[in-house]
C-alpha cells in the first residue's frame, strides 16, 4: 500500500473525521492520523458523554418532582454513580465505533499512532505515547501505523485539552478536570468548581442534581462571561434556587490539599480571602490547543496565544498545512471546528461558491439546568458597536407547553437593528433551548428581517412559539403577554 496521499488528516474528533468524510466524497485520497481514540475529546469525553450524564440527571430531577405532575413513586429515587457513568462510557463506546465506520464506510485509511510534521508534505507517525482509553475500544491489529506518510495537504486538528492554573495543576485525584470529573470513581460530598464557562457549568450542574454541594467561583462579574449579561443573571438565578453556591468577581488564589479534601482560598476583589474545604475541586478555567510536539517549530508556523493562526480557509503561513478546529483558536466548538473542516478542504479541491465562516453566526450551548444557547450579538455589544436596537424578551411563564411540561422557568430575548430590521443576536435560557437555537441561526444565515419572522407560522403548541413573540415584543406586538 502506497503512503503518498492527497490529503492526511492529523487528529479524528469532530473536526477531524468530517473533514475526511468530506475530502473522500471529493475524490481525494485521504488518511487520518489518530494517537489515542477515534472521535476525538467531543465524542469521548466532552460533548456526547457529558449530555449522557446530564440526561441521567435530568430524569433524577423530574423524578424527585414526580408529586408536581400527579405522579407517586413507591420508594426513594436515588443514584447509582458507576451506573451513571458507565451509561455515559457506553454511549461513548457506541459512536466511537461509529466513527470507525465511517471512516471503513468512506474508504479512509487510519494510521495508529503519534504524528509529527517532518517537512512540508511530510508526516513521521511514531509509537502512541500512550494507551488507548477505552479498552472496549482497542486500536485493530494489523493496522497503518509507524512510518512516514507524504500528501499534498496536511491539516492539523488535533484539538485542545483542559488549561491548567500554576500551582492550581490537576492531579487526577484531589483536583479535577472533565477527565476525572466525568468517570468519578465515588460520589463527593462537596465540590468546589473553578470557573463557570460551558463546561464548569454544565458539570456544576450535574453533581448538584446528585445532592453534592457545590460551589461555584467565577473571576468575571457574571457566570457564564460570553452571554448576554440579561440571561447569565437569570440562570444564576435560577441556579441558585437549586442550591448551587456561586461566588463571582474571586479567584481560587491557593489550594491545600489534604488526605481526601481539598481547601480553597478564595480571593475576592477586594483583597478578602475565604476558605472553603471540600472533597474535590473540579478546574473548569478553559482549554488550550494541542499544539506541542507537531513539529511546528521547525517549519515555522505561525502560531498566537497556544493556537495555529490560520486565514478564513484554514491555511497557515507554511504552504499545504492548514489547521482546523480548537487548535485553530476560538470559538472552541465541535460545530465550529466541523464546518472550518468542510470550508477547508472544499478550498483545497478547488469547490465552487466556498466562503469563510461567519464566526458571528456560530450557536453556543450550555447543557446545564436550566440550558442556555445564544447566536450573535449580546445587548451590550451591540450598543458598544454603536447600534441602534430593538430588543424583545418573552417569558416561558406565558407559553402553554412550557407550563404544560412544568418548565415555565426560563426567557427568550432577541435583538434587532432599528434601522434594517436585521436579526443581530438571538439569547435563551430555559427547557430545551439549545435545540431551539437553531431556527435563529438558520434566520440569521439567511438574513432574514424581523417582517418575515412575523410572518412565519409556527405550530401550536410548542416551546417555539415563543421565538416569535420575542420578536413580537421587539416591535410592540407581542400577542400573548
Amino acid at each position: 500500500m502506497s503512503n503518498a496521499y492527497d490529503v492526511i488528516i492529523i487528529g479524528s474528533g469532530p473536526g477531524g473525521y468530517v473533514t475526511a468524510i468530506r475530502a473522500a466524497q471529493l475524490g481525494l485520497k485521504t488518511a487520518i492520523v489518530e494517537r489515542e481514540h477515534l472521535g476525538g475529546i467531543c465524542l469521548n469525553w466532552g460533548c456526547i458523554p457529558t449530555k449522557a450524564l446530564l440526561r441521567s440527571a435530568e430524569i433524577l430531577d423530574h423524578a424527585n418532582h414526580a408529586k408536581s405532575y400527579g405522579l407517586t413513586l413507591n420508594g426513594t429515587m436515588t443514584a447509582d454513580v458507576k451506573d451513571v457513568v458507565a451509561r455515559s462510557r457506553g454511549v461513548s463506546a457506541r459512536l466511537n465505533g461509529g466513527v470507525a465506520f465511517l471512516m471503513k464506510k468512506n474508504k479512509i485509511d487510519v494510521i495508529w499512532g503519534e504524528a509529527k510534521l517532518s517537512k512540508p508534505g511530510e508526516v513521521v507517525i511514531g509509537k502512541m505515547s500512550k494507551p488507548v482509553v477505552e479498552p472496549q475500544n482497542p486500536v485493530p491489529k494489523g493496522v497503518l501505523g509507524e512510518g512516514t506518510y507524504t500528501a499534498k495537504h496536511i491539516i492539523v486538528a488535533t484539538g485542545a485539552r483542559p488549561r491548567a492554573l500554576p500551582g492550581i495543576e490537576p492531579d487526577g485525584k484531589l483536583i479535577w478536570t472533565y477527565f476525572e470529573a466525568m468517570k468519578p470513581d465515588f460520589m463527593p460530598k462537596s465540590l468546589v468548581v473553578m470557573g463557570s464557562g460551558a463546561i464548569g457549568i454544565e458539570f456544576a450542574s450535574f453533581y448538584r442534581s446528585m445532592g453534592v454541594d457545590v460551589t461555584v467561583v467565577e473571576l468575571m462579574s457574571n457566570i457564564m462571561p460570553v452571554e448576554d449579561v440579561e440571561i447569565s443573571t437569570f440562570a444564576r438565578k435560577q441556579l441558585e434556587k437549586r442550591g448551587l453556591k456561586i461566588i463571582t468577581e474571586a479567584k481560587v488564589s491557593k489550594v491545600d490539599k489534604g488526605a481526601n479534601s481539598i481547601t480553597a482560598h478564595v480571593e475576592t476583589k477586594d483583597g478578602k480571602v475565604q476558605t472553603i474545604t471540600a472533597d474535590r475541586l473540579i478546574s473548569a478555567v478553559g482549554v488550550q490547543g494541542n499544539i506541542e510536539n507537531l513539529g511546528l517549530e521547525a517549519l515555522g508556523v505561525k502560531t498566537d496565544r497556544g493556537c495555529i493562526v490560520i486565514d478564513g480557509y484554514g491555511k497557515t503561513n507554511v504552504p499545504g498545512l492548514y489547521a482546523i478546529g480548537d487548535v485553530a483558536g476560538p470559538p472552541m466548538l465541535a460545530h465550529k471546528a466541523e464546518h472550518e473542516g468542510v470550508i477547508c478542504i472544499e478550498k483545497i479541491a478547488g469547490v465552487p461558491g466556498v466562503h469563510p465562516m461567519d464566526k458571528a453566526k456560530i450557536p453556543g450551548c450550555t447543557y446545564c439546568n436550566p440550558q442556555v444557547a445564544s447566536v450573535g450579538l449580546t445587548e451590550a455589544k451591540a450598543k458598544a458597536e454603536g447600534r441602534e436596537i430593538r430588543v424583545g424578551r418573552y417569558s416561558f411563564a406565558a407559553n402553554g407547553k412550557a407550563i404544560a411540561l412544568g418548565e415555565d422557568q426560563g426567557m427568550i430575548k432577541t435583538i434587532f437593528d432599528k434601522k434594517t430590521g436585521e436579526l443581530l443576536g438571538a439569547h435563551m435560557v430555559g427547557a430545551e433551548v439549545t435545540e431551539l437555537i437553531q431556527g435563529f441561526v438558520v434566520a440569521m444565515n439567511l438574513e432574514t428581517t424581523e417582517e418575515e419572522l412575523m410572518h412565519t407560522i409556527f405550530p401550536h403548541p410548542t416551546l417555539s412559539e415563543m421565538m416569535k413573540e420575542s420578536v413580537l415584543d421587539a416591535y410592540g406586538r407581542v400577542l400573548n403577554a
